[in-house]
C-alpha cells in the first residue's frame, strides 16, 4: 500500500510517501511544501491546496493519512491549521483519495510505543524504522511520515473492523 502522510502547517506542510507491502515498510518520497512568512492567507491556502493536488497526481498513493489538530495553547493558530488541513482534505475529495485521520497520541504509540512521546524520540523511530539514514527534517517532515507509518500499522486493524461490522 502506498500512503501519503500529511502534517498540516501553514508555514509548512510535512508530506512523505511510504510503502507498507508484506510487513516491510519504506519511505519513497519525503519533503515539505512551503508557503512564505507574510503572504496573504488565501494565497498561501491556495499554494497548499495546488501542492497536494500535485503530489496526489505525482505520486498516486492509495490513501492518505493525516494528523488531527490538537493545540491547548494559540487559538489563532489551531483556526489557521485548521484550514491549511481542510485544503488538503479538500485535495484529497477532488482527486478521491481515501483519508485516514490519526490523533498525535496515536501516532506516537504507533512509532514510539508511547503517546507521549517527545519529538525527538519521534525522530528516531521514524528514522529506525523506515532505514533511513538521517532523522527527517524539518519536524514536520518526521512527523508526516510518523502518521503515514501509524496508518501502515492501524489500517488493517480499521479493514478488519469495517468488516466486522459489516456483518
Amino acid at each position: 500500500m502506498l500512503i501519503l502522510g500529511i502534517d498540516p502547517g501553514t508555514a509548512i506542510v510535512g508530506y512523505g510517501l511510504v510503502e507498507a507491502r508484506a510487513g516491510q515498510t519504506r519511505a519513497l518520497v519525503y519533503d515539505c511544501i512551503r508557503t512564505p512568512a507574510g503572504e496573504d492567507p488565501c494565497r498561501r491556502l491556495a499554494t497548499i491546496y495546488a501542492g497536494i493536488r500535485e503530489l496526489i497526481e505525482r505520486l498516486q498513493p492509495e490513501t492518505m493519512a493525516v494528523e488531527e489538530l490538537f493545540f491547548n495553547k494559540n487559538s489563532k493558530t489551531a483556526l489557521a491549521v485548521g484550514q491549511a488541513r481542510g485544503v488538503i482534505l479538500l485535495a484529497a475529495a477532488h482527486t478521491g483519495l481515501p483519508v485516514a485521520e490519526y490523533t498525535p497520541l496515536e501516532v506516537k504509540q504507533a512509532v514510539a510505543g508511547f503517546g507521549r512521546a517527545p519529538k525527538e524520540q519521534v525522530q528516531r523511530m521514524v528514522q529506525a524504522l523506515l532505514g533511513l539514514e538521517e532523522k527527517p527534517r524539518p519536524d514536520d517532515v518526521a512527523d508526516a511520515l510518523a502518521v503515514a507509518v501509524c496508518h501502515a500499522s492501524f489500517a488493517p486493524w480499521r479493514q478488519r473492523e469495517k468488516e466486522v461490522a459489516g456483518r
